[in-house]
Formats: C-alpha cells, structure tokens, sequence
C-alpha cells in the first residue's frame, strides 16, 4: 500500500516537472537559444526517482561523445542530468507517446540499430551532431545489461568519429549502483514493470559517476580499438571501485 501511494506520489512530482519546464523549453526554442530545461528536467526526475548521485572526475559538456555502461533507464536521468548531453536511442523509441515526445525535446538521435545497411546513414547522422558541439551520450552495449559484468560493447557508431573531427572526445563513464545493481538493473522486465518497481521502492538509490580521462580518436587510431579501450576502462573503473571501501554519498 505505501508502496503504490509513493509510486503515484513520485509520477504526480514528475508530471509537476512537465507542466513547469517543458514551456520554458519552448520558450526558449522561440528565441533560438540552446534549451537547459531538458537536462533540468532530467536531473528532476532523477531526485523524484530517488537518485543520490555521487560523481569522480570532470563531465565534458560539449565536442564529445560519452559511452557508458548500461543496467538500467535511470542511467539516461544520470548522464542527461549531469553532463547535459543528447542521446543516441533505438528508433522504435520515438514511437513511445510520451516518453518518444520527452526524448525529442532533448535532440535525441534515433537510430535503426537492427539495420546493419543503415549503420553508415546512422554514424553520419551522429558525426553531424557532434560537429554542431553537442554532447552526445551512447551505451555501447546496445540494451540493458546485467550491470556486471559489462557486455561486449558494439562498435558501429564509433565510426562516427573517423576520421577524426576536431576537438571531439570520447569519455567513457563508469556508472556505479554498488550492492543495488542487481536489484536496479533492467534485465527482461516490461519497462512499465522495472520503473513502477523503482519508482515505488523507499529510501535513496546511492550511485557513483566516474568521468574518466578523455580518449581522442585520433590517438585510438581504429573504431574497435576505441570501442574496446572505453569498455576496458570503464571495467577497470568498476573493478576499483568493488574493491574500494563504501563511499560516504553527501547527495547531489
């Protein structure tokens, strides 16, 4: 019962996110300016959803491509609401009435990624966003893993970044839920199910960011190479942090 009162209590906050900044998006669309309210709305939605963020190292906020690991939908409230960048998202995705919508106001690219005869078409959409600065995110993973260990990241979109462009990063992220991984992580839950589930549990949900160092593509000399070299760090992130003492989360 208190379960259910806080899932409905956690969607009304959110709608409450929806009506106050979707008009100042569009406010500021109206006057051509780049929009902060998506990522505030973002962040927003990840206090609602009872994230308690705890983050290592510098978040690039624009001329990058961020790949992370991927248990879990809250990891899309984490890096939007953190570094404020854009998504690379399945294409059936847009189809979803709202969530489609939502995604659409944060310049989410949505690709065919079943379509190995798009995946050129694909890249070159995602080359054009990070040459206008963007900040892009992708989970390399390609769909919601266990949480560990970290499935083979797939290394198509990398393309996207050869040759080289300038200024343009990759930073591999390592996203941490700790001892809860195994109860956050998405698996083969409906989505309805996995977010009532999470969205109807108490307490706080601690998680650590690590933004590590920088890669540039040109240094990494080959899409898988650097598709492979980002998944090795973000393990290796992972690892260190299983190993270290519990970390003491003062909140976001």
């Amino acid at each position: 019962m208190i379960g259910t009162v806080r899932f409905y209590v956690r969607c009304i906050l959110i709608l409450l996110g929806i009506v106050a900044l979707v008009p100042l998006h569009y406010l500021w669309r109206l006057v051509r300016a780049r929009s902060p309210w998506p990522t505030a709305f973002l962040w927003w939605v990840g206090r609602v959803a009872g994230l308690k963020v705890r983050t290592e190292g510098r978040p690039l906020k624009r001329d990058v491509l961020i790949v992370a690991n991927h248990a879990s939908w809250l990891d899309i409230l984490l890096l939007g609401g953190t570094a404020g960048a854009a998504f690379v998202a399945k294409a059936e995705l847009a189809a979803s009435p709202l969530v489609g919508w939502l995604a659409g106001l944060n310049e989410t690219l949505f690709v065919e990624r079943s379509d190995r005869r798009g995946v050129g078409i694909q890249a070159e959409a995602l080359r054009g966003g990070l040459a206008t600065g963007r900040a892009f995110a992708l989970f390399p993973e390609g769909t919601t893993g266990p949480g560990r260990p970290v499935l083979p990241f797939r290394a198509s979109l990398f393309s996207s970044l050869f040759p080289a462009l300038p200024r343009v990063k990759v930073q591999p992220v390592a996203i941490d839920f700790g001892p809860l991984t195994g109860e956050i992580a998405w698996g083969d839950e409906h989505g309805a199910v996995n977010a009532r589930k999470l969205l109807s549990r108490p307490g706080r949900i601690p998680v650590t960011m690590t933004f590590l160092e920088p890669v540039d593509p040109h240094e990494a000399g080959h899409r898988k190479l650097l598709s492979e070299r980002s998944r090795a760090e973000i393990v290796a992130a992972l690892d260190a942090s299983e190993a270290a003492p519990a970390p003491l989360y003062g909140g976001e």
